[in-house]
Parts: structure tokens; sequence; C-alpha cells
């Protein structure tokens, strides 16, 4: 008699099929991840419009620290048990219990700290916002094998389901606190309702249940493999926190509250790409290790797909970000404006630079991972120092110009175990990412030569779109990146393909 879970056992190899699976997957969680901007940004109008600056900057400050729940709980386990050839049911229990330990451990150490971080900042209202969300890291902990059963057996259409549903519900809740007066602990509430709906979610679809720990080689293996990426994911994490740390220290909790929000509508649009992708180009091109010409082809194809859109995104959100914020956000955010326009100019070289955890997980070299993680960090910790005096501004205008110093040389090292040299990345990136700046720049160059009278609707919608016409004459005219647009019209296809028998 087969068991339910069986299928998250079996062995991690290429079946017929495969690239096309991984497709389905990609597009399937990139819709997901769409759907959930839209209702992330709206979340966002609606709080942003009830409470004031001075609120988000004083959340931000303690999930700029808790934000690293992800990472430590994790352990970098996650992407072990997925590019894994073969697991079992007690290396995965092991796992759960590893993390369920640190997840407990972290908790409290971070209740511990609460008083001191109110101290530190010189905000007492910070120590009661730190206990709660201390609670974060256990309620990561819960599911994180769960999710990587999920992903190893590229459940992802139960994966999307689980996202956009945990993102509705906790976005009605915390709207719902707003609006009866519960003021930041709306903010709070969010994302800790959003892990804890995801957690129950995980459980639902996933129906392994752990057993006895048992730590074998293996397991030690695998955890020795993810400490390779949480070395990379916490430096990396740090260079995320460090600049929301140093707003609120130097300039207080009004100006990064600012750049929070800021940076919400920002790591919305990235994380529609490369987070999603990222699960599935592990999931994929680990079953691929034996055959390493497709492996190169099919990441090539995926990189373009990847710069191609997010070239796109990020030169529009570019172009249109201040009157973007000031129509969702109110006049009040205008600030927030500029800020959001660096950052979409950096997320132009992000969007792609986001994919080197591909190779590195794939190729086993997760140290190499760590060693990146750890230049980069202190690159970007340099870029801080130097763009501090100048405020946000001068430290988001820093950090762009670090990421596109560094996004062709990240993908080098991560391809050049695997034969992936300087070339291979030019041209599978490069195109697009030219693209995305002259489109930026037209855009950007018409609007305050010709538009500042305009009234905030008519530039946006204007200044788009000449940006999006730009792009697509440099990418696809000149440069000729079709593959992108080539698959499109193929999933578009396999959907109506899906649809006309119930239609008939």
């Amino acid at each position: 008699m087969t068991n339910r879970t069986d299928k998250y056992f079996e062995e991690n190899k290429p079946y017929a099929g495969l690239g096309r699976a991984s497709a389905r997957g990609g597009a399937m969680l990139v819709a997901a991840r769409g759907v959930n901007v839209i209702v992330q940004v709206a979340t966002t109008v609606v709080l942003a419009r009830m409470l004031s600056p001075y609120e988000f900057g004083l959340v931000a400050v303690v999930a700029a620290l808790v934000g690293f729940a992800p990472v430590l709980v994790d352990l970098g386990t996650t992407d072990a048990a997925v590019q894994k050839a073969r697991t079992t049911r007690e290396e995965i229990s092991a796992l759960f219990w590893i993390n369920m330990g640190i997840g407990a451990l972290l908790t409290v150490l971070f209740a511990a700290s609460s008083w001191f971080i109110a101290r530190l900042f010189h905000q007492p209202e910070l120590a009661e916002i730190a206990l709660v969300s201390s609670l974060t890291f256990l309620i990561t902990a819960v599911s994180v094998q769960h999710y990587a059963l999920m992903r190893r057996a590229m459940e992802f259409r139960q994966l999307a389901t689980i996202e956009t549903v945990s993102n509705l519900l906790s976005s009605i809740i915390a709207i719902a606190m707003a609006f009866t007066s519960w003021g930041y602990w709306a903010l709070v509430a969010k994302p800790m309702l959003g892990l804890a709906f995801s957690a129950t979610g995980a459980w639902i679809f996933c129906p392994w249940l752990p057993g006895r720990p048992q730590f074998t080689r293996e397991v030690g293996g695998m955890v020795r493999f993810g400490l390779g990426i949480t070395g990379f994911t916490v430096m990396d994490g740090i260079t995320k926190s460090a600049d929301r740390l140093a707003i609120g220290y130097f300039f207080g909790p009004g100006s990064l509250g600012y750049f929070q929000n800021a940076f919400l509508l920002y790591a919305n649009v990235l994380g529609i790409l490369t987070e999603s992708l990222h699960n599935v180009a592990v999931s994929g091109l680990s079953k691929l290790r034996d055959n390493l010409d497709e492996l190169k082809r099919s990441w090539a194809a995926g990189l373009t797909t990847v710069s191609f859109v997010s070239g796109l995104a990020f030169a529009g959100l570019a172009v249109t970000g201040q009157d973007f914020v000031v129509l969702l956000l109110g006049e009040k955010w205008g600030p927030a404006g500029p800020l959001l326009c660096l950052l979409a100019i950096r997320g132009i070289a992000h969007g792609t630079e986001r994919t080197l955890g591909w190779l590195h997980v794939v190729a086993g070299r997760t140290d190499r991972w760590a060693k990146w993680g750890v230049f980069s960090a202190v690159c970007h910790l340099l870029a801080l120092a130097a763009g501090l005096p100048f405020g946000p501004i001068g430290i988001t205008t820093a950090y762009a110009l670090v990421m596109f110093v560094l996004f062709v040389p990240a993908l080098v090292y991560s391809g050049s175990p695997l034969g992936i040299g300087t070339k291979d990345v030019l041209s599978a990136a490069g195109p697009s990412t030219a693209a995305a700046v002259c489109a930026a720049a037209v855009g950007l160059g018409l609007q305050y030569a010709f538009m500042a009278e305009f009234n905030p609707l008519a530039r946006f919608c204007i200044s788009g779109l000449i940006c999006a016409v730009t792009y697509l004459l440099v990418a696809v005219g000149l440069f000729r990146v079709t593959g992108p647009i080539l698959l499109a019209v193929s999933l578009l296809r396999d959907v109506g393909l899906r649809q006309s028998p119930k239609a008939s």
C-alpha cells in the first residue's frame, strides 16, 4: 500500500517533461507572487493612509532584526533537502527538530533583548514590539521542512495557494486592526499572522509528520551544506538590515518610515521573481546535474527570462516611482518617491544578481556562496558608510552603484565550478540590462524635460508607456531577445489547451 508521503522521498532525478514542469511551476509561483504584490500594495496603501511614517518607522526597526528569522531557523536545510539525490523520513525529522530547537532558542534570546533594543534607539515602544515579534522565530520553524518536501516534489501549485491565502488573510486582519485603532500593532501582526497561516497551510497540504530524530552522518552533511547557504544569507541579511537600522538610529523613525515603505514596494516587485524562481530553479536544475550541457542551456534560458522581465519591471518603476508613491500612498509620503526611483534603478541589476544561488546550490558549493556573501556584505557596508552623510538618498544611491559593479562577477563566480563564464553571463543577461538602463534614462530624461507640469496620473501613464516602448525596441528590436516572449506565449497556449475541453 502506497503511503501519501512516499512521493516526498523519491529519488531526485530528471524525468520526461521536467523543463515544461519547471516553466509551469515558475509561472504559477510568479503569478501567485504577482497577486500577493497587488494585495501587499493595496494593504500598504490602506495602512499608510491610517498610520504615520513614525509608526511605520518604529516597526521597521524591529522588522530589520527579526528579518533574520527565516535564515537562522532554516539553517540552509531547505535547499539541502531539495538538492539531495536521496533522503529519508528520519533525516527530515532530524532537520525538523533542529529547526525547532533553533527557533525556540532564538525566540528566548530575542525576547530577552527587547529592553536593550528600546534603549539603543531611545524608543520605549520598541520593547513591547520586540517582545511580541520574538515569536516570529518559533512560528517560522514549524513549517520549514514541510516547505522543503513540497519543493522537492515540485508541488508549486500548492505552495502558491498557501502563499496567496496567507497573505490575503493576514492583510485583512491587519487592516481591521488599524481601522479599530490598534495603531502600529497592525504592522506588527501582519507578518506574524502571515507566517502562522502559511505554517498551517503547509501542514494541511503536506501530510508528513515528524518522527523521532536520528542524527546520522547524512544529517550532519546536510547541515554542513546548509551552513554555506546560511553564511551567505546572514551576510546578505546584514546588508538588508544595516541601512534601515542606520537610518532609524541617525535620522529617526520618521525618515525610516519613508524609506521602509519605498523599500517594501521595491522588495515586493523583486520578490515576484527572485524568491519564487529560486525554488523552481533549484528543484529543476538539481535534476540535471548529470547532464552539464542541458543544465547550462536551461540555466541560460532561465537567466535570460529573469533578466528580461525584471529589467522591464524595474525600468518602469524607476521612471514612475515618484508619481506611483504619491498616487498610492498620498502626498504625505512624497519623500519616499525619490527613494523608490533609486531602489528601482538598483533593481535592474539586483533582479539578475539574485539568481546567483541557483548554481551555488546545484553545484553543491555553498561554501563559495558563503564566501561571496562576506565579500558582497563588505562592499555594501562600505557603500553604506559612504552614503550615510548624505542621508537615505545617499545610502540608496551608493547601494545602486555597488550592485551594478557586482552583479556580473557574482554570477560568474557562482557558475565557474560548472564551466559558466563571463561570456555566458553577458550573453544571457547583458541585452536586457542594457535595454533597461536605456529605457530608464529615456523615460526620466523626457519626464524632467517636458512633463514637470503634468498632473501625477498623466505623467505616470505617459512616462511609463515611453519607458516600456523604449525597452522593447532595444531588447527585442536591437538585441533580438525573444525567448522570454516565446515562453510566455507557449505557457498561455498550454493554459488555453487545458481550458478548451472544459469549455466544449
